[in-house]
């Protein structure tokens, strides 16, 4: 077992790579984040994303915010009109998220645009999602960097999205994720 390396991680290039922004304005966002977007309490939606707006988030109008959800870094947020993001929704945003209008993102799920050069030196690795009108992301799914979710798909509850393009007009689901069915089959106009 000795010929297979150990990665020294003191050594890993990256330690705030995706910041984007002075370190204050970083520690004030982690204030304001913990007081107003992540708290538990049942305090208004409009005051959750004024929060996020103030920081640079382009949050479109009506976007419902439920308590408990979390932002890394508002500044690479973008949410279209009429959406609604789930509580305990977690952006770990270090790469940009774009979300297109009437789109819901339920309960608990993750979605993460970083990761890391695993094979090499561990160095931030960042990839954009971006997530079409229409879509629903059910409940406790993961979304990887890189990953396209199309218009108006669908996504079962549990599945991780591993940064592939998700066709418009399907339900996708599992782990490993694969096609389920057409979300709009036998519906009449």
């Amino acid at each position: 077992m000795s010929e297979i390396p150990v990665i020294d991680l003191s050594k890993a290039p990256g330690e705030r790579a995706a910041w984007d922004r002075p370190a204050w304005i970083v520690y004030l966002w982690g204030i304001c984040e913990l007081l107003l977007v992540t708290n538990p309490w049942q305090i208004s939606s409009g005051l959750r994303v004024r929060a996020l707006r103030v920081f640079g988030a382009e949050i479109g109008r009506g976007v419902v915010f439920r308590p408990r959800t979390r932002v890394k870094f508002p500044w690479k947020l973008h949410i279209g009109d009429r959406s609604w993001i789930g509580e305990g929704v977690w952006f770990h945003n270090q790469d940009h998220i774009r979300i297109a209008n009437d789109v819901v993102i339920s309960q608990e799920t993750f979605l993460t645009s970083g990761s890391h050069a695993h094979r090499r030196d561990m160095a931030l690795i960042t990839r954009p999602i971006n997530i079409e009108a229409g879509v629903w992301i059910t409940s406790r799914c993961c979304v990887l960097g890189g990953t396209k979710v199309r218009r108006s798909a669908l996504i079962r509850p549990f599945t991780v999205i591993d940064g592939r393009e998700i066709p418009a007009g399907e339900i996708w689901g599992g782990n490993p994720i694969r096609y389920a069915a057409d979300r709009f089959a036998g519906v009449s106009s």
